[in-house]
C-alpha cells in the first residue's frame, strides 16, 4: 500500500465514478479559543492509514466503495470568500449526485455545505448551543453557525444532540423558537437509541445532513478541539448516530479537531468516524 497523506487512505476511485467526494476546509479564522482546525484535514488524511479497509459490521470493504478525495479548497482569509469557495464546491458535487464528506476546518463551514442543498434537514452533533446571532463581529462566527442554519432551513428541520455549553440568551432562543435539542444527560437518562428513534420521527424525512462537532465528545477521548466541554458524548454513542441515520444522510462533515492539542487521537477517532460514515452509507 501506498502510505500518502495526500488523499484520504481508499479514496481510489476517480471522480466520476465516486459515490462519495470528501475534500478538506483548512479554516479557521473566527476560533475563539483554540486555533489550529485548519490543519485538521491533513492530519485526518495522515490518521486515515491506520485502519483496516474492511468494516466486518457492514460487511463492506472500502477498497470497494468508490470515493474521491477532491484535495481540499482554496483557504481564505475572508471569512465570506471561503465560505463562497465551499457552497460552489459543494453545490457542484451534489449536482453531480454525489455525496460530499467535508472535513474542517471550524463550524462555520458547514453553513455553506447546508446551501447546497434544497428540501434539507439537518442533525447536529456539538457540545454547544452555536445559537448566538454574532460573535466578536462576526454574524458567521463558529459560534453562530446553527443560528445561521436554523435561518436557512427553518426551526423545525433543525435537531442539535450532546448540548451541554451555551449562554443563556442561546437557551432563551431555543425555548422562544420550541428548537429541539438533546443534552447529554438526557442522553444518559434515555439512552442513544431512544433519542435517535426520536430524532427520526421528529424530522420525518430521507435527507438529513449530518454535521459532527468533534467537541460533542467528552475530551477524555477527544481532547484535540477547539473548545473542548468536559461531560461529552462517548465515542460508541456517536458512531450509532452515524449507523442510524446513515440511509437517510446525503451529506456529512466533520469539523473543529485542533491537531496541536494532543497526540494524534483526535484526528484518529475523526478519520475512524469518517471511515464508519462510508462504510455505513456504503452498505444502506
Amino acid at each position: 500500500m501506498l502510505l500518502s497523506a495526500e488523499i484520504f487512505a481508499d479514496a481510489n476511485s476517480e471522480y466520476i465514478d465516486a459515490k462519495f467526494v470528501i475534500f478538506g476546509a483548512p479554516f479557521d479564522e473566527t476560533s475563539c479559543f483554540r486555533s489550529g482546525s485548519k490543519r485538521a484535514p491533513s492530519e485526518i488524511r495522515k490518521a486515515s492509514y491506520n485502519f483496516e479497509t474492511y468494516n466486518a459490521q457492514y460487511d463492506v470493504d472500502l477498497c470497494d466503495v468508490p470515493f474521491f478525495d477532491l484535495g481540499d479548497i482554496k483557504r481564505s482569509v475572508s471569512v465570506d470568500e471561503m465560505l463562497k469557495n465551499i457552497r460552489n464546491s459543494v453545490c457542484e458535487i451534489v449536482n453531480d449526485g454525489k455525496i460530499p464528506i467535508m472535513m474542517g476546518g471550524e463550524h462555520s463551514l458547514t453553513y455553506p455545505c447546508i446551501q447546497a442543498f434544497d428540501c434539507i434537514s439537518i442533525v447536529v452533533l456539538d457540545a454547544h448551543l452555536d445559537l448566538r446571532d454574532e460573535y466578536e463581529g462576526y454574524k458567521h462566527s463558529h459560534a453562530c453557525v446553527s443560528r445561521r442554519i436554523i435561518e436557512e432551513i427553518g426551526d423545525i428541520n433543525y435537531v442539535s444532540i450532546g448540548i451541554r455549553s451555551g449562554a443563556k440568551e442561546e437557551y432563551d432562543f431555543a425555548s422562544k423558537r420550541d428548537i429541539l435539542f438533546y443534552t447529554v444527560s438526557r442522553i444518559q437518562a434515555e439512552g442513544i437509541s431512544n433519542v435517535m428513534h426520536d430524532v427520526v420521527e421528529y424530522l420525518n424525512t430521507d435527507r438529513i445532513y449530518l454535521s459532527i462537532d468533534v467537541d460533542v465528545i467528552d475530551p477524555a477521548y477527544a481532547p484535540g478541539v477547539g473548545n473542548p466541554e468536559p461531560f461529552g458524548m462517548i465515542p460508541a454513542d456517536v458512531k450509532y448516530v452515524i449507523q442510524l441515520l446513515a440511509p437517510y444522510t446525503i451529506g456529512f462533515d466533520l469539523v473543529e479537531i485542533s491537531p496541536d492539542y494532543d497526540h494524534g487521537q483526535t484526528a484518529l477517532l475523526g478519520a475512524k468516524l469518517i471511515r464508519e460514515f462510508i462504510a455505513a452509507k456504503g452498505s444502506s
